[in-house]
């Protein structure tokens, strides 16, 4: 019912890709679909220590955001929004996890600067970005265009696989199962703070919900 409930949210294309590879262009990623197994992926902490996925999540409920760098405006203000939900969604049994592919050192910068209370891991390597199939490839055009902008997405990553990740936020279960799913390919459109916070309600309260005596 849940999963019938949001699937109009989840944006996905057309485009066959094969999981694990970076697609083309943010119009054509293919996320991992509503029910799968969150993929367990190695990342790193703002300490910069390793940790997977899985043991992060730590067999609770999750909201998964991903969201592009501290570079991005869009993208903290996502972040800043998501400050009015967390009390909430923890008290709801959710720890909210935001992933991008920042280098620890980016990501403590973004914390401080934000003063976000809540978990942020660096994807550097966009290995997550693979296995959820949100990931991208940005062009050789849009790479200049940005360091017209002062932003170098190989400094902020550390990396020159030259990956961005389509906005998007994953909610799984205790179990680990995909709930609820919104990736957009404009970076502009982002979805509300209360949209998520409504959707991990409603996840939390079915579980809960009584099946009628036959």
């Amino acid at each position: 019912m849940i999963r019938l409930l949001f699937a109009s949210l989840m944006l996905l294309s057309s485009a066959t890709m094969a999981a694990g590879t970076l697609a083309n262009s943010a119009t054509d990623v293919c996320p991992i679909l509503l029910g799968s197994a969150m993929p367990d992926v190695a990342l790193q902490g703002v300490d910069g220590k390793p940790v997977t996925l899985k043991q992060q999540v730590d067999g609770r409920p999750a909201i998964l955001v991903f969201y592009r760098g501290g570079w991005c405006p869009y993208c903290n203000t996502q972040l800043s929004e998501l400050r009015l939900i967390t009390a909430e969604a923890e008290k709801l049994g959710y720890q909210v996890i935001a992933i991008s592919p920042d280098r620890p050192e980016e990501l403590a910068r973004t914390m401080t600067r934000d003063k976000l209370d809540y978990t942020l891991l660096s994807d550097s390597k966009a290995d997550a970005l693979r296995a959820f199939g949100i990931g991208f490839r940005v062009d050789d055009a849009t790479i200049e265009k940005y360091k017209g902008y002062g932003i170098d997405l190989e400094a902020s990553s550390g990396e020159n696989h030259h990956a961005l990740p389509v906005p998007s936020v994953f909610i799984v279960d205790a179990a680990g199962v995909l709930q609820f799913s919104y990736v957009h390919p404009d970076y502009k459109v982002r979805v509300p703070a209360g949209v998520v916070l409504a959707a991990a309600k409603a996840i939390a309260g079915h579980k809960h919900e009584v099946k009628p005596s036959k």
